[in-house]
């Protein structure tokens, strides 16, 4: 039978070959059984030399596609019509007069499990790392650090140090928990700077914050379980554990944090961020902290305690971590590198109770056994050399001034149509907006002045929540800051 190639170029002719004829062998345009015209017919055919074309058929037979019979030819192999196809069965005008016509075969595509049809195609965050980047220079993104802040050189000896150790040891799977140099430099910060007391042994090291989120989920969550977390609160970790298959509840917060007395009797997961309340920023007061651990206490509840950056204060004495007041072993520490070296390092830690110690440490070995050991090695060299410490002191200098200013301008010249929830910590904050503007109309009208801002809606579960915008200075400028304040200003009369 005469077969149609193309041949394009001069380059790879045996592997266009091959292709375009695996092609038609898979797409059931060559059937099983049919002949192949001879290496020498196709050659002079194609205007190529013949060991082309016998290269290509050797590739065919040796994976299967063709059968060769001794004096009688090259044939296309039986049996690959039964592939299956999404393709609607072929029209009996298509098919050659050998060919006997094919009853439809009944197609079935593979299915998620319901709960994830119900996820949104991205689990979008608006100010953040996680929600629509814009391009320009006047952006509020929330989560955004300044990686112009980070030492580069500085990190690339730690890198360096890193492969000189993996290059002297042995090519095994290491531990599920994480290097201990990078576990021992976790607990030292922690005790230090958050006052969590805690030994190298009690930290694992994890793929950032959602990671160890996932990970406790999967080892305290059954499907129905009711999972309760703070309204307005961090979206990813509502995602998680709804991924999980728990029922997630929303517990409203006031200016004191989480209200206990409203969380679900039957709640068997908590999640809070109680040293600056994700996305307000307020802090969870000292009697809120204890009655929350007592209420845990009661019903043997986990509460996941979400640090996230705390290692910005800049007002007031640090609130003492839940986990630091923790004597009944409920609260699992979470925290993450992402805001204080960079979000695509990918490492972070929890501090969980012993007795969920020995089974995170199972999930995450069927998960991915381990997270990159070169990344932990560099990164423990890097705190243990205090060179981690300086970096914090260079960032929190040049994000206060970015705050500072940005609250200039949010209680001066905005006051009138903004009320800032001043933080005492973080690199963003939160803006109510007073009536009759709506965060729809601002942020349309900032998009069009090329001014990237962002609505607090998203985080709420309630429909009757008050509108903001969130602030975050992580990653704009100074001057940039007013530029682009000076332009709300005028603009917001308008409106």
């Amino acid at each position: 039978m005469d077969i149609h190639l193309a041949i394009e170029g001069r380059q790879d002719l045996a592997g266009q070959i091959y292709r375009q004829l695996r092609a038609g062998i898979v797409e059931g345009r060559l059937t099983g059984g049919t002949r192949l015209p001879s290496t020498r017919e196709l050659a002079t055919q194609l205007g190529v030399s013949r060991k082309t074309t016998l290269d290509a058929f050797d590739r065919l037979l040796s994976e299967g596609y063709l059968t060769a019979r001794p004096g009688a030819g090259t044939f296309v192999a039986d049996g690959l019509h039964r592939l299956p196809s999404q393709s609607a069965p072929r029209q009996k005008s298509q098919q050659t007069s050998h060919e006997p016509p094919q009853p439809p075969q009944p197609h079935h595509d593979p299915h998620p499990q319901p709960l994830w049809e119900q996820m949104p195609d991205t689990v979008t965050l608006p100010g953040s790392v996680l929600g629509p980047h814009d391009t320009s220079p006047f952006d509020f993104q929330g989560g955004v650090i300044d990686k112009s802040l980070f030492p580069f050189d500085v990190w690339r000896t730690c890198v360096n140090h890193a492969l000189r150790s993996q290059a002297r040891s042995r090519g095994t799977y290491r531990a599920v928990a994480g290097e201990q140099e990078l576990r021992l430099a976790v607990a030292r910060y922690l005790a230090f700077n958050r006052a969590v007391p805690s030994n190298w042994d009690d930290v694992i090291v994890t793929q950032g914050a959602q990671h160890a989120l996932d990970l406790l989920a999967r080892v305290t969550l059954r499907p129905g379980d009711v999972a309760a977390i703070e309204d307005p609160g961090y979206p990813p970790a509502r995602a998680c554990f709804s991924a999980a298959g728990a029922k997630v509840v929303p517990v409203p917060v006031d200016a004191q944090g989480l209200i206990v007395s409203a969380l679900p009797d039957d709640a068997r997961l908590v999640y809070v961020t109680p040293s600056h309340q994700f996305p307000l920023g307020m802090p969870m007061s000292l009697e809120r902290r204890v009655e929350l651990l007592e209420w845990a206490q009661q019903r043997g509840v986990v509460v996941i305690e979400d640090d996230y950056d705390c290692e910005y204060r800049f007002e007031g004495r640090p609130m003492e971590p839940l986990k630091s007041l923790d004597r009944a072993g409920l609260v699992a520490y979470v925290g993450t590198f992402s805001k204080t070296i960079f979000p695509e390092l990918r490492v972070g830690y929890m501090v969980p109770p012993v007795s969920l110690m020995a089974t995170l440490c199972k999930a995450r070995q069927v998960c991915d056994w381990h997270g990159c050991t070169l990344t932990q090695t560099a990164l423990a060299r890097f705190m243990l050399d205090g060179d981690f410490a300086k970096h914090l002191r260079r960032t929190h200098k040049a994000y206060a001034a970015r705050r500072e200013r940005l609250l200039a301008h949010l209680q001066g010249p905005l006051s009138a149509w903004l009320d800032p929830i001043v933080p005492s910590a973080g690199i963003h904050l939160a803006a109510l907006l007073k009536a009759p503007l709506t965060e729809a109309v601002v942020i349309e009208a900032a998009r069009k002045a090329s001014i990237g801002l962002y609505g607090l809606g998203t985080f709420h579960l309630r429909d009757n929540a008050p509108p903001g915008l969130i602030f975050g200075y992580g990653s704009i400028p100074v001057d940039h800051i007013d530029t682009a304040l000076d332009t709300l200003a005028r603009l917001l009369p308008t409106l």
